[in-house]
C-alpha cells in the first residue's frame, strides 16, 4: 500500500480489521470471564487484569485513530497495547503458580488446539469457549496463549509502523513538503 504523497492526513482508523485488535478483544473478553469465575472480585488484581485487558484493545485502537496525524503517537501507543498486554501475561502466570497449577508449554497438545484456532479467519471469543470457560488451569493456560498471539501480531505491528516511518516520515515532513510545493507555484 503506498502511500499518497498529496495528502497531509493519511487515511487512519480500520482497527477493526486488524488482527492484533481481533486478538486483544477475545483476549478482554476471557479476562473478563476469567475474573469473573476465578479471582475474588474486591481484589485489587481483578481491576488490574481487566484494565490490562482493556488497555491492550483501547490502545490499538487509539493508535490506529491517531495515526492520521501522528505516527510517533501511533507507535507509542501500539508499545503502551503491548507492555500492557505483557502486564497482563505476568498476572495469569503468577496465578497459576501462586494456585500450584501448570503453565503450559509449547509442545503441550492443548497448546498446540489453541494456537491452531488463532488461525482461523472468523476466529472470536466462540473458538475458544470450551478452553475459556474450562478449568481455572485451562482458561488461564488458554488466555497466555492468546497473549503470546497477540504480543507476536504487535510486535510485527511495530515493526512494520517503524519502517514504514523511516520510509515515508510523519506528519511534520508531509506538511513541510505540501508548503514547498505551493511555494513552488
Amino acid at each position: 500500500m503506498g502511500l499518497d504523497n498529496n495528502k497531509i492526513i493519511l487515511p487512519h482508523g480500520g482497527y477493526q480489521k486488524l488482527k492484533s485488535f481481533q486478538m486483544s478483544e477475545i483476549v478482554y473478553d476471557a479476562t473478563v470471564k476469567f475474573c469473573e469465575r476465578f479471582v475474588s472480585k474486591f481484589s485489587r488484581t481483578t481491576d488490574q487484569m481487566i484494565q490490562a485487558a482493556r488497555s491492550g484493545r483501547q490502545n490499538i485502537a487509539e493508535g490506529s485513530m491517531a495515526s492520521a496525524v501522528s505516527k510517533e503517537t501511533e507507535i507509542k501507543l501500539i508499545g503502551v497495547a503491548r507492555a500492557s498486554l505483557e502486564e497482563l501475561l505476568l498476572d495469569y502466570q503468577d496465578y497459576l503458580r501462586q494456585n500450584g497449577m501448570i503453565l503450559w508449554d509449547k509442545a503441550n497438545t492443548a497448546a498446540l488446539q489453541v494456537r491452531a484456532l488463532g488461525s482461523a479467519p472468523d476466529r472470536s471469543y466462540k473458538s475458544y469457549r470450551t478452553y475459556i470457560e474450562g478449568t481455572a488451569e485451562t482458561a488461564a493456560n488458554t488466555v497466555i496463549c492468546l497473549i503470546h498471539q497477540t504480543n507476536y501480531l504487535l510486535d510485527r505491528q511495530l515493526k512494520q509502523l517503524e519502517e514504514a516511518f523511516v520510509k515515508h516520515g510523519g506528519l511534520r515532513e508531509r506538511m513541510y513538503q505540501a508548503r514547498q510545493k505551493e511555494r513552488q507555484r
